[in-house]
């Protein structure tokens, strides 16, 4: 499925592996030219962008904690591309600090660290973008947020709180960013085989992990980054403001 818009181009955060891989993966199959965002794992950022179909694209070094270069990102990836019609807010961090068992000091910057990349970063791209959307006749912001922003995070409670916050950010900017023609959805995955997974996935742990489903697995990468083709495809565009559950039953919400 092509994208109706043509050749577009995305910006896509924490695209060295994982989600954010796939992700880029799918947009350049439908002809998008896209920037890939990496904070430190270059290599890997390297072999994504190799897996790409198309030219045109670039990798992108930032450190999302740091507000100076997460506000840069989108005018960096913007002059790259010569424009930006897409941004998906996929990179994100998850520490685990159980309340009863880290010092205080480590609460705090836990805390902070988390809320910096998790929220904090998505809100300064998307400010920053907003103009290279609009300029470019409107566009597709997607965020990828999570089902522990509804089930809980109790053993890193900064984490669910930075979804939930990521969620709200997304449907506020939809009623924003409706104007300019920009169309915001947010995902909400649950566990995906991933880098980022691969404590939980492991041993018993594993295995009640994907009990969790009735189809007694969890997520593929693929999956997350086939429901973002399908958002930003132009047919879809009514779901603006939406969070979409991708957690294969395991946690059901009214």
């Amino acid at each position: 499925m092509k994208l109706e818009h043509g050749a577009r181009r995305a910006l896509v955060t924490g695209a060295s592996r994982g989600i954010g891989r796939q992700i880029a993966r799918v947009l350049a199959e439908d002809g998008a030219r896209v920037a890939l965002h990496y904070g430190t794992q270059r290599a890997m950022a390297e072999e994504s962008l190799a897996l790409l179909p198309g030219t045109g694209h670039v990798l992108l070094q930032a450190d999302l904690a740091d507000e100076a270069q997460a506000a840069a990102l989108a005018h960096r990836a913007a002059e790259a591309l010569g424009g930006l019609d897409l941004v998906v807010n996929n990179a994100g961090i998850f520490i685990e600090h159980p309340v009863g068992q880290v010092d205080a000091a480590t609460w705090a910057e836990r805390w902070r660290h988390i809320l910096a990349v998790n929220l904090m970063a998505p809100a300064l791209i998307i400010h920053a973008a907003r103009p290279y959307l609009a300029e470019a006749g409107g566009g597709h912001i997607v965020n990828i947020g999570s089902r522990g922003a509804f089930r809980g995070e109790p053993s890193a409670p900064a984490y669910g709180a930075s979804k939930a916050g990521l969620h709200g950010l997304g449907q506020y900017m939809a009623q924003a960013l409706a104007p300019d023609g920009i169309f915001v959805v947010n995902l909400a995955p649950g566990f995906v085989e991933t880098e980022m997974a691969r404590e939980a996935l492991q041993g018993e742990r594993g295995v009640a992990t994907r009990a969790q489903s009735p189809l007694n697995r969890v997520a593929r990468a693929e999956e997350i980054a086939e429901t973002v083709r399908f958002v930003v495809s132009g047919r879809a565009d009514w779901l603006t403001g939406g969070t979409i559950d991708l957690n294969g039953a395991s946690y059901l919400r009214s």
